[in-house]
């Protein structure tokens, strides 16, 4: 798959440069996961000047290709997944404004998964050499950057644990709490709303579940009251319930984003 490979060198090559002045989602992130200094955030700021706009349901790189540059998001959703045989699609993460993806890719020989958009979005694409240079001279940025690699290996297990031992409702409720953490650790929650760009179709390949059942259990999470569901967002109405209903244990996301919520 060479041809796919050389189109993300080409978006990376005619990248834009942004002037925007919106908050750098991947600078709070990070700082949020380590003592990144002034000097460290504007090396990171740097770093994703560059950047491409990507419609929906566009891939960013799909399963097989070599890997390519690290992606990270600055705005909009997008999504790690598989297709299996029979053509469904197993959805393994999201990716949200300030996560970046794969730290460590280079070391594959190809992709075993692919990564694609699920909303509009803004990527910046970082060169494998230009982030080792930056986590080289900033001992800071490496370390954070090894912190943030953690908590997506938590974010994993802790699917693993929802895809294997809990019922429909904890499973939803789970994920439900989850985002609402990682969206108030960037500055992405107003009152106990959030984003949530996630069709019942979507939600239900990241789940293990089908579109119906998704629909059921969101009703039935409404009709407890515990949260509110409109176009593209969610409000957390009783969070402990919500909490209690899932069995949720914030630890995975790592103990020092506690000091945002």
């Amino acid at each position: 798959m060479i041809f796919y490979n050389d189109s993300i060198h080409y978006k990376f090559k005619h990248a834009k440069t942004t002037t925007d002045h919106m908050p750098n989602r991947f600078v709070k992130k990070l700082s949020g996961l380590g003592e990144i200094a002034p000097a460290d955030a504007a090396v990171l700021e740097k770093a994703v000047l560059r950047y491409r706009r990507f419609a929906p349901r566009q891939d960013l790189i799909r399963e097989g290709d070599e890997p390519g540059p690290m992606f990270v998001m600055l705005e909009g959703w997008a999504c790690r997944y598989k297709i299996l045989p029979n053509g469904s699609r197993q959805i393994m993460a999201f990716l949200m404004p300030g996560d970046a993806c794969d730290l460590h890719i280079k070391l594959l020989a190809e992709m075993d998964h692919g990564i694609q958009t699920v909303t509009t979005a803004k990527v910046a694409m970082i060169t494998r050499d230009e982030m080792s240079a930056m986590m080289q001279k900033h001992p800071n940025i490496a370390a954070a950057m090894y912190s943030a690699q953690l908590v997506d290996e938590g974010i994993m297990r802790a699917w693993i644990v929802s895809m294997g031992r809990r019922s429909s409702i904890e499973r939803v409720a789970h994920l439900l709490c989850e985002l609402y953490l990682r969206a108030l650790n960037i500055g992405l929650t107003m009152h106990g709303e959030f984003e949530m760009p996630l069709s019942q179709v979507v939600l239900a390949d990241a789940l293990g579940m089908t579109a119906v059942h998704i629909n059921r259990v969101l009703k039935e999470l409404r009709m407890l009251g515990v949260m509110a569901l409109k176009r593209g967002s969610v409000t957390l109405l009783e969070p402990e319930k919500l909490i209690q209903i899932a069995g949720f244990d914030e630890n995975y996301l790592h103990r020092r984003q506690r000091r945002a919520v």
